[in-house]
């Protein structure tokens, strides 16, 4: 059984029937028909990329009058970020040596 298939454009009619803008390259006979619409390039909007919404959202907050974080925020958030885990893993430390130089027990010596 040998498949052929052709994609051939055409135009839909009012009526339901077809205009195709070429002779398909299949023998006479029936077919099956697949009907996709095309879109218009001048109708369809061409897509947002990432740098657009971010160009929308900075305008957006321009416009409102919305100041972003200076570096000098943004670092001294990150030093206090750094200072907290500092004394967290000093807290660690401080328990871990804790458990690990403990005297010997009273009764264990040889």
């Amino acid at each position: 059984m040998n498949l052929n298939t052709a994609v051939v454009q055409g135009t839909l009619k009012g009526d339901g029937t077809l205009e195709l803008d070429e002779k398909p390259p299949l023998a006479p006979g029936r077919v099956q028909v697949t009907i996709l619409p095309i879109p218009d390039p001048a109708v369809t909007r061409p897509r947002r990329t990432i740098l657009d919404v971010l160009d929308e959202i900075h305008a957006a907050q321009e416009a409102r009058g919305y100041r972003g974080r200076s570096i000098e925020e943004m670092e001294a958030d990150e030093a206090e970020r750094r200072a907290e885990e500092e004394e967290y893993e000093e807290r660690w430390r401080t328990i871990w040596r804790q458990t690990t130089s403990m005297p010997p027990s009273e009764g264990t010596e040889g």
